[in-house]
């Protein structure tokens, strides 16, 4: 795959902002744009939460899960303490 070289002006604060921001997730820019083209192409549409003020990237707390909702979805087996039990055993 080609690799095309493009050049965009944004304002400074909003590079500023979104450079600390991607850094904080572990990736650049350059990153960072090439995976809203990879979904807008993919999705073709872009996706009004990328720019909605209550999308879960602008607000911390909307992120956190639902008590409960992985209720039947996480299956532990019979043996699981059985190490512990071991350990316990072996403390005494």
């Amino acid at each position: 795959m080609a690799i095309t070289n493009i050049s965009i002006r944004i304002d400074s604060e909003l590079n500023d902002k979104a450079q600390s921001f991607f850094e904080a997730l572990g990736i650049d820019m350059s990153t960072a744009i090439n995976i809203l083209l990879r979904i807008a192409i993919y999705q073709q549409e872009i996706s009004y939460k990328v720019f909605s003020e209550k999308s879960p990237v602008s607000k911390k707390k909307d992120r956190r899960a639902a008590f409960g909702c992985l209720k039947g979805k996480i299956c532990v087996p019979d043996d699981f303490n059985e190490p512990l039990n071991d350990f316990m055993e072996y403390m005494q």
